[in-house]
C-alpha cells in the first residue's frame, strides 16, 4: 500500500546510512581478537571461493550447461553466494547476541569485497564500469573496513554516543528487514528453469553442507560454528537484481531468484541450525 517509491528510499536510508552506522558501531565497541576470529574468517572466505566457483561452474556441467543461457547466467551467478546482511545482522543478535553480532559484522567486512567482486566480474566485460571503483563506493565496504581499522588501532566509541548509535541500529534491522519483504517480486521465475534449481541449490543446499565441513577442518568454537552455519544459510542479497538491471541485464529474473531466495531461506536457515548443528 506504501507504493514502491516509498521503499526505495527507504533502502536509500538503509544502504547508505543506517547500515553503514550499525556495522561500524558493532565492530568498534568490543575489542577484536583478530587471531582468534583468524579460524572463522578463513573458513567463511573459503566457503565463499567454493560458492563463486560452483556458480561459475553451472554453463560447463555436462547435464545442465546447455540449459544455461550465458546473459541469464551472468546476471544470476551472483545470487548463488551473496547474502542478505539485513537478516543476517539480525539473526545474529538473536542467536548470540552481541558477540555473534560482532562475529558476523567482522564476516561481512571480510567477505563482502570478495562477494562484491564475484557479483559484478561476470558482468564487468558488457559494461563500461570499473570494479575497483564500485568496490570503493560500497558504503558497506567503507564502514565495516573503517570499523576494522579503528577497532585494531584502539578507538572506542565515547559513552555519551553509544545511546544514539544502539537506536540508529536498531532502527536499521527493523526498516532492513521490512524493506527485504517489501522487495519481494513473485514474477518471472519461469524462465531458465534449470539456471533457478542450480543457483539455488548452490546456495540453499550445498553451503550449508560445506559450511559444516569448513567449521569442523578449521575447528571453529559452538559459537563461530553457529555463526558460520548461519552465514552459509541466508538468503542472498536483495540488492542483486539493482546490480543486474544497473549494468544492463535481466534485473525481472534476477528479482525472481531473490524473491525465492528469501522464501528458501526460511528452510536453509533451519536445516543448517536445526539439523546440521546438532
Amino acid at each position: 500500500a506504501l507504493n514502491r517509491p516509498v521503499w526505495d528510499q527507504v533502502e536509500i536510508l538503509v544502504y547508505y546510512f543506517l547500515f553503514p552506522v550499525l556495522l561500524f558501531h558493532s565492530i568498534v565497541r568490543s575489542p577484536l581478537d583478530l587471531g582468534a576470529a583468524s579460524s572463522l574468517i578463513g573458513a567463511a572466505l573459503t566457503m565463499g571461493v567454493i560458492g563463486i566457483a560452483l556458480s561459475y561452474a553451472l554453463p560447463f556441467l555436462p547435464l545442465i550447461g546447455r540449459h544455461v543461457d550465458a546473459r541469464l547466467h551472468a546476471a544470476s551467478a551472483q545470487v548463488a553466494f551473496r547474502f542478505n546482511s539485513f537478516i543476517g545482522l539480525a539473526l545474529a543478535d538473536r542467536l548470540a547476541g552481541p558477540e555473534g553480532l560482532l562475529l558476523l559484522a567482522v564476516l561481512i567486512g571480510f567477505c563482502v569485497p570478495l562477494f562484491n567482486v564475484g557479483a559484478v566480474w561476470p558482468m564487468a566485460r558488457h559494461a563500461q564500469r570499473s570494479v575497483g571503483r564500485e568496490l570503493l563506493r560500497n558504503p558497506l565496504i567503507v564502514a565495516t573496513v573503517s570499523g576494522l581499522i579503528a577497532n585494531v588501532l584502539g578507538f572506542r566509541v565515547p559513552v555519551w554516543a553509544d545511546p544514539t548509535l544502539s537506536r540508529i541500529g536498531g532502527a536499521s534491522l527493523a526498516l532492513g528487514l521490512m524493506a527485504a519483504g517489501a522487495g519481494l517480486r513473485f514474477s518471472s521465475l519461469g524462465r531458465g528453469k534449470a539456471l533457478t534449481v542450480a543457483v539455488l541449490a548452490i546456495k540453499h543446499l550445498l553451503l550449508p553442507l560445506v559450511a559444516l565441513g569448513l567449521s569442523r577442518a578449521f575447528g571453529l568454537s559452538p559459537v563461530q560454528t553457529t555463526i558460520l552455519l548461519a552465514f552459509s544459510a541466508l538468503p542472498t542479497a536483495s540488492s542483486c537484481y539493482v546490480l543486474a538491471a544497473r549494468m544492463g541485464y535481466d534485473g525481472a529474473y534476477v528479482a525472481g531468484l531473490v524473491t525465492l531466495s528469501t522464501l528458501l531461506g526460511v528452510v536453509s536457515l533451519s536445516f543448517a541450525l536445526g539439523v546440521l548443528r546438532t
